[in-house]
């Protein structure tokens, strides 16, 4: 698929580019009034993440509302912990909770490696954003590092 605003993807290869291509970490987030509509309409965060539907109207906003240069997908580092088997909640106003946290070898033995089941919402989010999209702009995603991802568990 040709797209039509190329910039953060020549810029992320050394090109010459017209001007420094935007986009925000939390492009979405609390800044969008749009966003705490569509994030209002749900239990939370949570749930907004894993309703694919929900999750690529999100990510969709900021390149509608903003003219960013790239899409950045919706959802968390957390997801990953989750699909191991350790679940969290996002506690409003104070971020991300483990009920419960690896704190032993058999707590460690408890977890499973996913094989990525688990995480259809997060492919089925991209999906459905791609094809919104249409080539407007890069979608990008996020990861956390094993050690980041790990000091949450």
């Amino acid at each position: 698929m040709h797209l039509k605003n190329d910039l953060l993807l020549r810029a992320a290869k050394g090109e010459t580019i017209e001007r420094t291509p935007v986009w925000l970490m939390r492009q979405a987030g609390r800044i969008l009034p749009e966003y705490r509509k569509v994030r209002e309409s749900v239990s939370g965060f949570i749930e907004l993440a894993q309703t694919p539907e929900l999750a690529a109207e999100v990510t969709i906003q900021p390149v509608d509302l903003l003219g960013v240069d790239a899409a950045i997908i919706f959802s968390d580092i957390l997801v990953i912990p989750e699909a191991m088997g350790l679940p969290y909640e996002m506690v409003e106003k104070r971020g991300p909770l483990f009920p419960n946290t690896v704190r032993s070898e058999a707590d460690l033995k408890k977890l499973h490696v996913s094989d990525g089941s688990e995480l259809r919402y997060v492919t089925d989010a991209i999906h459905i954003t791609r094809k919104a999209l249409n080539g407007r702009v890069p979608l990008i995603g996020f990861a956390g590092a094993p050690w980041t991802i790990f000091s949450y568990m």
